[in-house]
């Protein structure tokens, strides 16, 4: 119906309650002889009642008793059982005598509007994007005539003179795919119908809102659902026919509006059927599509009822069957043991638990949602039941937070942090937001316009009364309101972070920044507007916190009365980060680091620039001050060693942007800096890891380095006697190379070629080596061979015999 038009056609249901009164004892009389007025969609088997056929008057007298919205008990239920009739869902008897079919009045046939064939068919091929939302739509547009009548009725009482209780019923007929939907609210006149159903977006509540805008109580009760003038007609979406009765109390007649999916027409008659009429209200009968009958489930409708509508402002009631256990006795027969002539066949008397079944209404829905009570009112434990149970969660929440919003927007709302982690951080879209409008639910299904995507973690439920949505209530329109809505939704979620951050329980944060550190930090990129409240809740190890992670206000409260900046550096590992050279000279002052080892810390921190007007400082990159300048000794260093820096500039050439002298080394004899705009090490090793990553770039950033010398080392002493001596030593030369390789390793950067690096260093090793250990060489084998061990076997000698000598020879 549409929202007006449901409003309108909620007008419907009244007319038979006028005629009640003066019919009553006809009516009784009626139901005597069997004329009852119930009618059933559902037609349920026939029953019995305690096992005997039931009457036909016993059967019309219990039907009124269906309708009573509770029957509790063995008893009760057993008297729901009928021999012959259909257990309906109607709530009412009509007493108005049969019409003889030769008076039945005309059927009427119009046409609908041009722009309404165009609708219907937008509506069932484009509008809604889930067909389910037919149920949501009817229901609000139901509720919206329950609200018109009972605001009407304030100031004329005679609308609700009949008595009827202001409900809505849902019934369903399985097999044959048929849903009635009934409600006891303001219906319809004949010329209501159709202006309502025939007219494009002419909604009664929308006629009814701004009559009360026109009047001097504009400002009393408006707070009505179904101002989109389309909502009736999303009833096609699963309907291959709809036919809306209804009765207004303003009119003594009851009319039927009958409508199909691929008609270009539609039908207005008088309802004549006694059965049928109703005290006042609208029944509006859905003939479901093949493909659609599914929707006909008992059970289907209850879930789609507590989904969308749990937290309509009233009753919503399903036909559901039920059961009862009872215990009824049964003969067994037993044989006898066998006698001397005959065997005996004893009959034993015995019970067994049978179940019962019947059909009664089921109130579905919850009129008071946990959002509209006072915060005061509400124990924790009744928070943390109604997260678990609306987001299927077993684990009560870290924290939550109820609040309402007034002013020039207005609305409730409940946030929850939760205990375990689900949505990973490149999930685009997540359904933690369940956004309500006038209690009835819209979507779930969001990417963006109520939470950033950094705080698409937090879970909880919105209900606005006046937030702009489109004609099918799902999509949500870019407008004010809906940004201011979400600015104060994100100041209510950090509130209630930082209200976790501050706890005495400081595991609870750990936890937290466990699941959640990475959302944070990509709020520092995406989000300039809210790093005054991203920032304190950051959590980083440092140099002197042991493996701790600290906040950045323990940081500033721990910094030296000297210390200007925030000093830190982003590494891959902790281990890398408290050995890297750029510490020496900050750790002999003990100035505090923080170190940066996740890899989204470092751009977080970059997009920071600044907390409490303290800048954040790379020490790995140049022009690090430190803040104990002395001008003249550096100009003397420079002085001296100004020939060296630039022979080894010209040893490097394009490797580094230039050659300095250092002040952040003590014990290492150089490092290699990032520029001051360039990539550090740690982002130029993140950059080669993008597979997407722009080379062009990486080799431009990649070049600004700075070679920085510490002179106090003996190395570089060494170089700089070399430079003075003889600048073009080939060993001198290899000797540059191999140190700025090496201190590319130390400063977290990856050499260009390591195999050549790795030659170079064995070569140099080979040579050390022999120039220290070859004198050593002999001594050594001399020393091994007296004390190798002695042979016990014995040594054979070669015998030689002396030769002999002439005598005159001799002479």
């Amino acid at each position: 119906m549409l929202g007006a038009s449901r409003r309108s056609v909620c007008t419907a249901a009244a007319a038979a309650a006028a005629g009640s009164r003066r019919r009553a004892a006809a009516g009784v009389a009626s139901a005597v002889s069997g004329d009852s007025s119930v009618s059933s969609s559902s037609a349920p088997p026939r029953s019995v009642i305690n096992g005997e056929p039931g009457v036909p008057q016993l059967q019309k007298r219990l039907l009124s008793v269906l309708a009573a919205p509770k029957l509790t008990g063995t008893d009760n239920a057993a008297s729901l059982k009928l021999r012959e009739g259909s257990l309906v869902g109607r709530r009412y008897e009509s007493s108005a005598a049969a019409v003889d079919s030769s008076d039945t009045p005309p059927v009427e046939k119009h046409e609908y509007q041009a722009e309404v064939n165009r609708l219907m068919d937008l509506i069932v091929h484009s509008l809604y994007s889930n067909k389910e939302v037919f149920l949501r739509e009817l229901v609000s547009n139901a509720s919206d005539a329950l609200d018109k009548l009972r605001y009407l009725s304030v100031t004329d009482p005679d609308l609700i003179k009949d008595g009827a209780g202001l409900d809505i019923r849902i019934q369903t007929d399985k097999e044959n795919g048929i849903i009635t939907i009934t409600d006891t609210g303001i219906g319809m006149t004949r010329q209501e119908l159709v202006d309502s159903l025939g007219t494009i977006a002419s909604s009664g509540t929308a006629k009814f809102l701004k009559a009360l805008k026109e009047s001097q109580e504009a400002g009393v009760d408006s707070n009505l659902i179904g101002q989109f003038g389309v909502g009736f007609y999303s009833a096609f979406l699963v309907s291959d026919k709809v036919a809306v009765s209804t009765k207004s109390p303003k009119s003594d007649k009851q009319y039927v509006w009958e409508g199909e999916a691929e008609s270009s027409s539609y039908t207005i008659r008088e309802e004549t059927d006694p059965e049928k009429l109703l005290p006042r209200g609208t029944r509006l009968t859905l003939y479901l599509k093949r493909e659609d009958k599914g929707f006909a489930h008992p059970e289907k409708i209850q879930k789609l009822v507590k989904n969308y509508s749990q937290f309509v402002s009233f009753p919503i009631y399903t036909w559901q069957e039920k059961g009862y256990t009872k215990e009824v006795e049964v003969d067994e027969p037993v044989e006898a043991k066998e006698g001397d002539d005959e065997t005996k066949t004893e009959v034993k008397k015995k019970t067994k638990t049978v179940v019962e079944k019947y059909w009664d209404w089921e109130l579905t829905n919850e009129t008071q949602p946990i959002w509209l009570r006072n915060p005061r009112e509400v124990s924790t434990e009744e928070y943390n039941e109604f997260y678990k149970k609306t987001f299927n969660e077993y684990m009560d929440p870290l924290a939550s937070s109820h609040f309402t919003t007034e002013g020039e927007v207005e609305f409730r709302s409940i946030l929850y942090v939760p205990a375990t982690k689900k949505e990973d951080i490149t999930d685009r879209k997540t359904k933690n937001i369940r956004l309500y409008v006038k209690r009835v639910f819209i979507s779930d299904d969001f990417d963006g316009e109520l939470f950033p995507r950094y705080l698409s973690f937090v879970r909880g439920v919105v209900d606005s009364n006046d937030l702009p949505l489109n004609v099918s209530r799902e999509i949500l329109q870019e407008s004010r309101i809906v940004r201011i809505m979400r600015k104060r939704l994100v100041r209510k979620a950090f509130d209630m972070i930082l209200g976790i951050s501050c706890s005495e329980n400081r595991d609870d944060y750990e936890r937290f920044w466990e699941n959640y550190g990475k959302f944070l930090k990509l709020g520092c990129m995406e989000d300039k507007e809210n790093h005054k409240r991203i920032a304190p809740l950051l959590r980083f190890f440092s140099s002197q916190s042991n493996e701790e992670l600290i906040s950045l206000d323990e940081y500033v409260e721990n910094m030296k009365p000297e210390q200007k900046d925030i000093y830190y550096i982003a590494a891959d590992s902790l281990s890398s980060a408290k050995h890297a050279p750029f510490l020496e000279k900050l750790n002999e002052k003990e100035y505090e680091v923080l170190f940066l080892v996740d890899p989204m810390d470092e751009v977080s921190v970059t997009n920071l620039n600044s907390y409490k007007d303290k800048r954040f400082v790379d020490i790995s990159k140049e022009d690090l001050d430190l803040g104990d300048k002395n001008e003249e000794k550096e100009k003397e260093i420079k002085q001296e060693y100004s020939q060296t820096c630039d022979w080894i500039k010209k040893r490097l050439g394009e490797k580094v942007a230039r050659v300095d002298i250092s002040n952040r080394l003590s014990s290492s004899p150089c490092v290699l800096v990032a520029a001051k705009f360039g990539w550090s090490a740690n982002m130029e090793r993140l950059m080669r890891a993008q597979s997407m990553g722009d080379m062009s770039s990486l080799d431009f950033m990649r070049s600004r380095k700075v070679f920085e010398i510490n002179p106090e080392h003996e190395i570089i002493k060494g170089l700089n006697a070399a430079c003075r001596a003889n600048p073009d030593d080939p060993e001198a030369l290899k000797a540059v190379d191999i140190l700025f390789e090496t201190s590319m390793i130390s400063s977290g950067f990856t050499p260009d070629n390591p195999a050549e690096l790795s030659g170079k260093i064995y070569e140099m090793m080979s040579t050390a080596m022999a120039s220290k250990w070859a004198s050593h060489a002999q001594p050594a084998e001399m020393n091994l061979q007296r004390d190798s061990p002695v042979s016990s076997e014995p040594i054979e000698a070669e015998v030689i015999e002396p030769e002999l000598v002439d005598d005159s020879q001799k002479k």
